[in-house]
């Protein structure tokens, strides 16, 4: 399949691009981001205005790029906060179908008018794929023609575990690690965590920006992990994984709910209904509801060595048995955009 992939290069977009060439397609990639990622303020911009005054710039950077295409059998829209329905119209001209892939929650409130183009082109797409169960109606209350339900997913080559030389270990060594943004509520949740005495170490960016931050600078390693080796490294080398959902992004799992255990590491969260879905509880993942029993199951982690290595090995056969991975969801997103 001849397919146009409009989507990010790197992070888990690349690796979704990645993800469908192994399969056998022709995938050509182009980040529209790049025609605006020099912009002044851009960032400010595309969060409260939504790219709204850009709209029409995006769609010619975009067309002039794509001039003489032809024979095209998908154009796959990663994220698509930058592109117009007047855009997404154009795109069907090349291609047989266009669908739209999208793992944050442009129905939300939690990033202001980021979305304002991107709920604009919805009922354009012949296919919206969304993680959320709430997304399903939302995107059909705004014209969404057909819609698809998936679980997030983890890289079959960037979230495979690595061998790690008794030095890298040693170097990425830690008891309690989590890796992500720092979100408002997450400043009272990881000061509680430090009150109990948990050893954390955290990774990722904006940290310093929170009330708490005198509490968890101790405890800040540095920003987000984002070169696959490190990021790798740190979850195989840390003896409990913790995972956050966004609450502003309504979320009940996140990529972190399938990279940790495809990684092996013990995947320790927040216990929703997606979770228990995913894994048995204390069997093949451990969730807790509050900081005091976050706290209270990462020391009983910590104490029961042959705990920790069960729960890492079971949570991983457990991932590769429920198929939550980049090449099988994009084969059932492809399937669905052609029934």
């Amino acid at each position: 399949m001849k397919i146009l992939y409009l989507g990010c290069k790197t992070g888990t977009s690349g690796d979704r691009a990645n993800a469908l060439q192994r399969l056998g397609h022709e995938v050509e990639i182009l980040d529209v981001f790049d025609c605006v990622r020099k912009l002044p303020l851009i960032g400010a911009w595309h969060r409260y205005l939504g790219f709204v005054g850009l709209a029409s710039f995006i769609r010619t950077w975009v067309l002039d790029r794509l001039a003489g295409r032809s024979g095209l059998d998908l154009v796959w829209v990663d994220s698509g906060g930058l592109v117009s329905r007047e855009l997404v119209e154009d795109l069907k001209r090349l291609g047989k179908r266009v669908l739209n892939y999208n793992v944050d929650d442009p129905y939300g409130s939690r990033d202001v008018n980021a979305w304002v183009q991107y709920r604009r082109a919805v009922r354009a797409y012949d296919l919206v794929v969304v993680v959320r169960k709430e997304n399903v109606e939302e995107a059909h209350s705004l014209g969404a023609r057909k819609v698809l339900l998936v679980y997030r997913s983890a890289d079959e080559v960037t979230h495979a575990p690595i061998q790690l030389s008794p030095e890298d270990r040693a170097k990425w060594a830690t008891e309690v690690l989590f890796v992500g943004t720092a979100f408002p509520e997450r400043g009272p949740f990881f000061a509680e965590l430090v009150k109990y005495s948990v050893p954390l170490s955290i990774y990722g960016s904006r940290w310093e920006k929170l009330r708490e931050w005198n509490t968890i600078r101790p405890y800040w390693k540095g920003p987000g992990l984002v070169e696959k080796y490190t990021y790798a490294a740190a979850i195989q080398s840390a003896k409990v994984c913790l995972g956050l959902v966004s609450k502003g992004n309504r979320d009940l799992h996140t990529t972190r709910s399938l990279e940790i255990p495809s990684l092996g590491g013990v995947f320790c969260s927040e216990r929703t209904d997606e979770h228990l879905t995913l894994y048995e509880e204390n069997k093949e993942a451990v969730f807790w509801n509050s900081a005091e029993e976050c706290a209270a199951k990462c020391h009983a982690l910590l104490a029961d060595d042959a705990w920790r290595r069960s729960v890492a090995e079971n949570g991983r056969q457990r991932y590769l048995k429920n198929g939550w991975t980049n090449e099988k969801v994009a084969e059932k997103i492809l399937r669905a955009a052609f029934e």
